[in-house]
């Protein structure tokens, strides 16, 4: 099977080009579709954070299939059962948040890898195997998954290496608000000390020949993120662009009105 994600990887690059994409927090299969048809070029549709469900998930990727937009599907822990729920759902790139080291790594894998690989549990019908039509699903399926591991705290910083060379680790992904977090600077995602670490994680990350994303709440944010390296950079969210756009037009309109109300991302 086709995987999405190291398609979209692979993609020549030209001049300063490279995959953006967003977060989609909205839960809303609609806005999802609208996202995916304003161009950008993946989106993380969160369970993480947001309060999405798994028969919602299905009609968000049903309503992004018909765009060019990569769906990421962030599940909302590293769970065996869960993953291969959204996999039968549908999914085919997921990002696992808060991964610590190489063991927690190796579940990730396992769970998105029908056995002997893994541990997938299988099912011939399923949205994932488009319902019994894609010829051989079970001995090609896991070929066609990617799998992305959040690197969000110092702890697993210090795996990185471990974590990276794990077979079956796609890419790795900066959570910028938890690893500020865990270096004490709490909603100081661009305190220079947090920025220095993650350009280091960069270096590592392509010293192992291994592609690195993250995002940021700006396209400033996202221009300094491009000159650390990361090779794909998602800004904001779906529910953080509205509220920019609503605080701005609201400033317009009643100055210093919407500017009380505008948001971090």
């Amino acid at each position: 099977m086709n995987n999405p994600f190291q398609t979209l990887m692979a993609r020549p690059r030209q001049g300063q080009t490279f995959p953006v994409g967003t977060f989609v927090m909205s839960a809303s299969p609609i806005v999802a579709e609208a996202i995916g048809c304003a161009g950008f070029d993946w989106a993380v549709i969160d369970m993480e954070h947001a309060p999405l469900d798994l028969s919602t998930l299905v009609h968000m990727l049903q309503a992004v299939a018909g765009t060019a937009m990569l769906p990421i599907t962030r599940v909302p822990h590293n769970d065996t059962v869960m993953l291969k729920r959204v996999l039968d759902a549908g999914a085919q790139t997921v990002l696992i948040p808060f991964v610590q080291d190489a063991g927690e790594a190796r579940k990730a894998v396992a769970a998105c890898q029908y056995p002997p690989a893994g541990v997938r549990g299988m099912a011939a019908m399923s949205r994932g195997s488009r319902f019994g039509t894609t010829v051989d699903y079970l001995k090609t399926a896991g070929s066609g998954i990617s799998v992305i591991v959040q690197i969000e705290t110092l702890q697993a910083m210090a795996h990185l290496e471990e974590i990276a060379q794990v077979d079956g680790i796609a890419s790795i992904f900066i959570g910028p608000s938890d690893l500020s977090g865990s270096m004490g600077f709490v909603g100081d995602l661009l305190n220079p000390a947090v920025v220095q670490v993650m350009a280091k994680i960069v270096e590592r990350c392509h010293a192992l020949g291994k592609p690195i994303g993250t995002v940021g709440g700006t396209p400033e944010t996202v221009a300094l993120y491009r000159k650390a390296g990361f090779d794909y950079i998602g800004v904001g969210s779906d529910l953080g662009l509205l509220m920019g756009r609503c605080a701005g037009m609201l400033s317009a309109i009643r100055p210093g009105i919407g500017a009380q109300h505008a948001p971090s991302r």
